[in-house]
């Protein structure tokens, strides 16, 4: 990969792309296979694959409407990076429409022969149908999208046209977004992993989700610039400091990741409800779930949280790539366990498991890097650019 030092434009696509392309398509191709032996289980794969890869363009949507509101500083020489993420996200809603297909393989409320022997599906029927359920899927990656167009639009004209007008275009159109979004993550949580277990119910889990999105974008971020580091690339802009405040944000949402996570059990266990405890019990009676709950609680939390806890380790690129790498496996195993128990009473390993999630990611990483390629990296012309090329950590 080649870039121009003075435009900070991609003069030359990186083969990653282009090599994730190849191994992305052979990837669907075989999970295609899986679809004609496999259907039910096939569909359980992909539709971890798809909301995993699809929390990171989430995660990066609210980073950015995040930055504008608060009118960052250290993190607009980040920004374009988090938005050439973020316009990944109608690419996922197409990647979306397989599952559509397979809405009778998944969610138990779609069959008409369930209400009608489910005294509580009965009362959700207007709710949880099918009709419903694709008009609503369809408007969160609509507004998604449309927000992220319209925010990498004007970013985009801000390289040619300076000034604080085109800052303040993009808080004002961050405000009404981030209310948008706090809605329409909440109930893609709610319909596409709550709903297949539609007599469970936690008010807490879309911040749950929101929480598992923010701590993936932050990884994918980080693992983005490390990669430009390591090449050379965009390192008298992106320095220790960035790199520390993303450890921060890092330690910190993991921190929130397990509160909201502990928060959601301390509640349902006090009560003690049957209705609210069997989401749990199915998660925790069966040794094989058992275990991966476990594994959850200390890979998702204790780890990472050790691992960033001094100073040294956030400033550490090393040390943050790993924590990284290791945030998204841990996050996939988060997306997996919220939605397989309902396939299986135990862990049921399958090998459209990895190409499922390989097949979406190689055409998430391409996309990311034909959008990179269209643009400079960092925005050139934001007024506060200076400001956070020259941030210090306090």
């Amino acid at each position: 990969m080649k870039v121009d030092t003075s435009t900070y434009q991609i003069t030359e696509e990186p083969k990653t792309g282009r090599r994730a392309l190849l191994i992305g398509v052979v990837a669907l191709l075989l999970s295609g296979v899986g679809l004609l032996l496999q259907r039910e289980r096939f569909f359980y794969s992909y539709l971890t694959a798809v909301v995993f890869w699809a929390t990171i363009g989430t995660g990066a949507l609210f980073f950015v409407m995040l930055h504008h509101l608060v009118s960052a500083r250290w993190s607009v020489v980040l920004r374009r990076l988090t938005e050439n993420l973020m316009a990944l996200l109608p690419v996922m809603a197409i990647l979306f429409i397989p599952l559509f297909f397979g809405i009778h393989s998944l969610y138990h409320w779609s069959h008409p022969e369930a209400v009608a022997q489910n005294s509580l599906l009965q009362h959700k029927a207007g709710y949880l149908n099918t009709p419903f359920f694709i008009i609503r899927t369809v408007l969160y990656f609509g507004i998604w999208a449309i927000l992220s167009w319209r925010l990498l639009k004007v970013s985009v004209e801000q390289d040619h046209q300076p000034g604080e007008t085109l800052t303040a275009r993009m808080k004002r159109l961050s405000a009404a977004g981030m209310v948008l979004f706090a809605f329409t993550l909440s109930f893609a949580g709610f319909d596409w992993i709550m709903s297949m277990q539609a007599s469970w119910y936690s008010t807490i889990f879309g911040v749950y989700v929101f929480s598992g999105s923010v701590l993936a974008i932050l990884a994918a971020l980080t693992l983005v610039a490390i990669y430009l580091h390591e090449r050379g690339i965009l390192t008298e802009a992106i320095t220790a400091e960035h790199y520390h405040d993303l450890g921060k944000l890092l330690f910190g949402f993991t921190i929130f990741w397990a509160y909201i996570a502990f928060s959601q059990l301390l509640l349902i266990w006090y009560a003690n409800i049957p209705e609210e405890t069997q989401w749990y019990r199915l998660r925790w009676e069966d040794p094989s779930w058992r275990m991966v709950s476990i594994i959850i609680l200390f890979g998702h939390f204790v780890v990472p949280f050790l691992a960033l806890i001094t100073r040294a380790a956030k400033r550490n690129v090393k040390i943050l790539k790993g924590v990284a790498l290791w945030l998204l496996f841990m996050h996939f195993v988060d997306i997996y366990w919220l939605i397989l128990p309902n396939y299986g009473q135990q862990v049921d390993l399958s090998w459209m498991d990895l190409t499922t999630v390989v097949g979406v990611g190689g055409i998430f990483v391409w996309y990311f890097w034909k959008q990179a390629a269209k643009r400079p990296l960092i925005p050139a012309n934001d007024p506060r650019l200076q400001e956070s090329v020259n941030f210090v950590n306090q």
